[in-house]
């Protein structure tokens, strides 16, 4: 836990999952929605829809700035919901107005994996844009840890999405 101020479990109804691409923030944050039958977006899922488009193909086409842009518009839009996990991109918690806006929205949690996890975890079919060229993904990972260790929570999520939401459900005293 880090020094963010953290509400009490009564009024936890919000739950962030920020992390590194391939973290498993998609998977973790539909398995814990139903663990507290609440509900579950994905940002990234959200820009494809709205665009008609995906991820990769946006950088490919727009370029980053842009699809940063469509990142912020859509958090806008999740802050008014209640009961929700939020996976988020994962260069979501980077910026330091999504980073503020969503630590005082609800709870943080970084899904923290080692970087040979989420080389092994990553489909070589071109669908993460960031992860072509093997250097820049190191350089990318560790310049992300230090954003990610601002969320309230961090967890171990090597493990199946089962237990990681376990993990957060107990990190949050939430039942």
């Amino acid at each position: 836990m880090t020094s963010t101020l953290v509400p009490s479990r009564e009024a936890i109804d919000k739950i962030y999952l920020v992390g590194f691409m391939a973290a498993g923030k998609t998977t973790v944050a539909r398995v814990l929605a139903a663990r507290l039958g609440w509900r579950a977006e994905d940002i990234d899922e959200l820009i494809e829809a709205r665009e008609r488009l995906r991820v990769a193909d946006i950088f490919a086409r727009q370029g980053e700035p842009y699809f940063r842009a469509a990142e912020r518009e859509i958090l806008r839009l999740m802050l008014p919901l209640r009961h929700t996990v939020v996976a988020t991109g994962g260069g979501t918690f980077l910026d330091p107005e999504n980073q503020h806006a969503i630590n005082l929205d609800g709870m943080s949690v970084w899904l923290d994996v080692p970087l040979e996890t989420v080389v092994s975890r990553l489909p070589p079919d071109g669908r993460r844009p960031l992860s072509a060229d093997r250097a820049q993904m190191e350089r990318l990972f560790a310049l992300r840890q230090a954003a990610y260790a601002n969320a309230h929570l961090r967890v171990d999520a090597t493990a199946p999405a089962q237990e990681i939401a376990e993990r957060i459900v107990d990190g949050l005293k939430i039942h």
